[in-house]
C-alpha cells in the first residue's frame, strides 16, 4: 500500500476524533482499512510460508506445510 494511502488513513482517524465524518468520509476510509487488511494479511502469509521451524533432532518443518494439512 503506498504511503499516501496509508497517510489519508491516519488523517480521517485523527478526524474521527474530532468531528463526526461525513459519509463519503467514512466510505472512503472503510475501503482504504479494507485495502491495507488485505496487503497485511498478504503479507503475513508470504512471511509465515516461509517460516521454518527446527527440530532439536535436526528436521526442519516447513509451517506452510502445517498449513496445507488442516
Amino acid at each position: 500500500m503506498e504511503q499516501n494511502k496509508i497517510d489519508r488513513i491516519n488523517e480521517l482517524a485523527r478526524a474521527s476524533r474530532e468531528r463526526k465524518l461525513t459519509d463519503e468520509e467514512l466510505a472512503e476510509q472503510k475501503a482504504l482499512r479494507e485495502e491495507y487488511i488485505r496487503g497485511f494479511r498478504a503479507s503475513m502469509t508470504g512471511i509465515l510460508d516461509n517460516t521454518v521451524i527446527k527440530r532439536p533432532d535436526g528436521s526442519v518443518e516447513h509451517l506452510s506445510d502445517k498449513r496445507a494439512d488442516k
